[in-house]
């Protein structure tokens, strides 16, 4: 991922600097498309682990985020 990022940032600078080809333009789209994709993955990966409770210790986990829970223990 870190280097995807290196070159989302390298294509972003030379876009200043002096514009982009046609395929640079592709490129640069391509891997942003690529970074979200692995971003939103790593969030849901994380919402999928936790527990929500609120400042008394009960727990507020919403209910629709319980039922993806329930889905992957059972697989």
């Amino acid at each position: 991922m870190i280097a995807i990022l290196k070159r989302i940032n390298q294509l972003a600078q030379k876009a200043k600097e002096v514009g982009l080809t046609e395929i640079e333009i592709t490129e640069q789209n391509d891997l942003r498309k690529e970074y979200l994709q692995i971003f939103r993955g790593s969030i849901k990966s994380i919402l999928l682990n936790a527990t929500i409770y609120d400042p008394h210790g009960d727990d507020i986990t919403p209910e629709k985020l319980k039922k993806e829970q329930a889905q992957i223990v059972k697989q």
